[in-house]
């Protein structure tokens, strides 16, 4: 953890390590019955080809590369629950709330075990007009966002108040180009110009490049749903269509507004819903897991 607390600090690597974690275990679905781990989920399985070749990974190589050295130092500790920890990690150094973690995840074994491609969410529709495909586990296609999201989300076994929760992440980190396929090369708030600054107020390192949620996106706060919602906010900020549902489908609209209120409201549903996040799919050894002082 302490070597996972350096990383975070020389690096502000922060945000592809959530989006390495998120992206393993976000390919659970919950109607899978076989044997674990059909069902995928936080099983590591994302650092086996071809998994991490599939399209919404692109650009997660590097992010395997920054955890490796700990690895190796730490044999013992699960690539699953490595990916987790350093997610974890991430929010709580960034000023978001202590997430309620348990470890002894075991890891997908071989490149067999991977999840077939398809399972993650898009963030703008295909030139066919839709979100999503009929790829994956199950189909994800919708021509609305908000429909895409609960059909992503509604697999893991995630409601509106947890999907739009996941949602506030987006406060920390940037959309590239050469990998989602999304976003502005550079903007005023990315490329280098402007400081980024740590939740502790000291000055981070950061390459170049990319387009933000927010202007400091190494800050984990509900700033997010202050932007989705203001129309005036700056036009240089990322405002992805599966963003803005959050905001004009009526279900997940009561959510988003508490959010953008009550940022200790969005901290204690943001925890919970992260917690569930990261073991969905998970075998623990110990079955009752192992929690951390």
């Amino acid at each position: 953890q302490s070597m996972i607390d350096d990383l975070l600090a020389e690096k502000a690597c922060g945000p592809i390590l959530v989006r390495l974690a998120w992206h393993d275990s976000g390919t659970f679905d919950k109607n899978v019955k076989a044997d674990w781990p059909a069902a995928g989920g936080a099983i590591a399985s994302i650092r086996f080809e071809p998994e991490i070749l599939h399209g919404a990974n692109a650009g997660l190589s590097n992010a395997l590369a920054l955890l490796e050295p700990i690895k190796e130092k730490y044999p013992g500790i699960s690539y699953a629950d490595l990916f987790q920890m350093a997610s974890a990690r991430t929010i709580e150094k960034a000023g978001g709330p202590k997430i309620d973690m348990k470890y002894g995840r075991v890891d997908a074994s071989s490149p067999d075990e991977c999840s077939p491609e398809g399972n993650l969410p898009d963030g703008e529709p295909g030139d066919n007009g839709k979100y999503g495909g009929p790829g994956g586990t199950a189909s994800t296609e919708d021509t609305e966002p908000q429909g895409h999201l609960r059909k992503v989300f509604g697999r893991m076994g995630f409601n509106d108040e947890e999907i739009v929760a996941l949602s506030g992440a987006h406060s920390l980190g940037r959309a590239y180009k050469d990998r989602s396929g999304l976003g502005k090369e550079k903007t005023k708030f990315t490329d280098g110009s402007m400081k980024q600054k740590f939740a502790d107020g000291s000055d981070a390192p950061y390459k170049p490049g990319g387009q933000s949620w927010t202007e400091q996106f190494l800050v984990f706060d509900n700033t997010y749903f202050k932007v989705m919602s203001d129309e005036n906010a700056d036009e240089e900020l990322l405002k992805l269509s599966t963003d803005l549902s959050v905001f004009n489908d009526e279900k997940f609209r009561p959510f988003a507004e508490k959010f953008r209120d009550d940022q200790d409201a969005f901290f204690e549903s943001y925890a919970k819903a992260h917690k569930k996040l990261s073991e969905l799919g998970s075998k623990f050894e110990p079955e009752e897991g192992v929690t951390l002082d």
